[in-house]
């Protein structure tokens, strides 16, 4: 039978958010990122961290939504690992651990996240799933912050349109 973490989130911009979930122990951080996304009804496009955090809600660990390329040659580096190489199960260890879910890099906007139970799998019960929501989470960008409708492509072609080239360049060496 597998064990089932009950998590409580909530947010220090909108009071009356909570979310309660259950959600499989050997779930990747990958996973819950995206269960954690698609609950509050946010775009996947944006960049995202889970960090491990003490009893005061200070940030350790840090497991990032893209894999950032760098290894670390010994101990003395913490090096922010991939969400999908991790599960809950690895980072928990206690009742009451604590984790940040970075939405928001730029604007250093989160969701603070508390083991409140673990216990075992209910038979007939899909897993994950939301078990208490209470109020409307904050906007996912705050007013004047939204993406641009346009791509990074379609910005950097309008420059490349716009170069008149150098009439005066000699072709020949």
């Amino acid at each position: 039978m597998s064990m089932i973490f009950k998590f409580r989130m909530l947010s220090d911009e909108a009071e009356e958010f909570v979310r309660d979930y259950e959600v499989p122990y050997d779930m990747n951080l990958a996973d819950f990122h995206t269960y954690l996304r698609e609950s509050v009804g946010y775009s996947p496009a944006e960049m995202a961290s889970i960090f491990t955090s003490d009893a005061e809600w200070e940030k350790m660990r840090e497991f990032t939504s893209v894999d950032m390329g760098i290894e670390a040659e010994d101990d003395s580096f913490c090096v922010p690992l991939p969400m999908e190489r991790v599960t809950l199960g690895q980072i928990i260890r206690e009742k009451f651990g604590r984790l940040i879910y970075v939405f928001d890099f730029f604007n250093e906007r989160q969701f603070f996240i508390e083991l409140l139970e673990c216990k075992f799998a209910e038979d007939g019960i899909q897993y994950p799933r939301i078990v208490n929501a209470v109020g409307e989470p904050p906007l996912q960008y705050k007013p004047g912050d939204e993406p641009a409708e346009r791509s990074a492509f379609d910005e950097a072609m309008d420059e490349f349109g716009a170069f008149e080239g150098d009439d005066t360049y000699d072709d020949e060496y």
